[in-house]
C-alpha cells in the first residue's frame, strides 16, 4: 500500500520535523521516497535553500531517494555538483558544517546519484514509433466512448498526427485526449477523430499547479492540420461502345 505524508513545521521546529521524517521512514519500513516538483525550488530564496538542505539530509537515510522535476540540469539544483567520470554519476557536495540540522551530515562530504533523463517519445526510428503506438494502444484500451473502436488512436494517420500535435510529450498527449473525449461526449460524437481533435486546443495555462518558470509548460505545436481522409475510389464508367443493344427499332 502506498502511503502519502504531508508534513509541515516552521523553522523553530525544523529539528522535530527531521526527526519525525526519520522515525516515520523507519517505522513504516519505507524503501523508496519520491519527491516531486523539485525544480520549483528557487535557490535565491532562503526558505527554498533550507528545503534543499533538508532533501540532502534525507540522502543519509537507508532509503532510495527519487527526485522528480523538469530540466533538472538547467534548474540550478546541481550547482556545485559534478560528474564522476569513473562511475558516470553526479557527485553532490555535502552540507557545510554548522548549517545542517543533521549531526552526521558534516562528515559525509559526497553523495552520489544517477540522473535519469526521460525524453519524449521519438518518431524517427521504427523502435520509437512502435513504443509510441504501444503507449497509444494502452490509452485506447482504457477509453470508454460509446462509438469507440479498435484502432481509434492507432490506425491510419492518427499516431503520426497525435505525435505532431504533442511532439511525443506525455503530458500534452494526455491533455489533448482528455479534452477530446470531453468534447466527443458533449457533442454526441462519442469517438475521437482527427477532425474532432483538430478543433481541440491544448491549453495548459489554466492549470494552477503548473509552474512556467520551472519548465512545466512546454511549447505547444500549433496549426497542425489533421491527416487527410483516404479518397474514395470513384467508380469508373464502363465503355459501352461494343455493347449489343439489339435491333434498331423501326421508325
Amino acid at each position: 500500500m502506498t502511503r502519502h505524508w504531508w508534513l509541515y513545521a516552521d523553522t523553530a521546529h525544523l529539528d522535530d520535523l527531521i526527526r519525525s521524517v526519520r522515525d516515520t521512514i523507519r517505522d513504516h519500513n519505507t524503501t523508496a521516497l519520491l519527491i516531486d516538483d523539485v525544480t520549483r525550488l528557487r535557490l535565491h530564496r532562503a526558505d527554498d535553500q533550507d528545503t534543499l538542505d533538508l532533501i540532502r539530509e534525507l540522502m543519509d537515510l537507508n532509503v532510495t531517494l527519487v527526485l522528480i522535476g523538469v530540466d533538472i540540469p538547467g534548474s540550478g539544483l546541481l550547482r556545485g555538483a559534478y560528474i564522476d567520470t569513473r562511475t558516470n554519476q553526479w557527485v553532490f557536495p555535502g552540507i557545510k558544517q554548522g548549517k545542517s540540522h543533521n549531526p552526521s551530515a558534516s562528515t559525509q562530504t559526497e553523495r552520489r546519484f544517477d540522473l535519469v533523463d526521460l525524453d519524449p517519445f521519438d518518431y524517427s526510428t521504427p523502435a520509437g514509433i512502435n513504443a509510441f503506438i504501444e503507449h497509444l494502444t494502452g490509452i485506447e484500451d482504457q477509453l470508454r466512448l460509446l462509438r469507440g473502436f479498435d484502432g481509434m488512436l492507432t490506425g491510419g494517420g492518427m499516431p503520426e498526427y497525435l505525435f505532431r500535435r504533442t511532439h511525443g510529450i506525455v503530458g500534452l498527449l494526455r491533455r489533448l485526449i482528455e479534452d477530446g473525449c470531453a468534447k466527443a461526449i458533449a457533442t454526441g460524437e462519442e469517438q475521437l477523430t482527427p477532425e474532432l481533435l483538430a478543433g481541440t486546443a491544448i491549453r495548459l495555462g489554466n492549470l494552477a499547479d503548473l509552474d512556467p518558470d520551472a519548465g512545466e509548460i512546454p511549447p505547444i505545436p500549433e496549426n497542425i492540420p489533421p491527416p487527410r481522409s483516404p479518397a474514395k475510389d470513384k467508380k469508373k464508367r464502363r465503355n459501352t461502345s461494343f455493347d449489343d443493344h439489339g435491333a434498331t427499332a423501326d421508325g
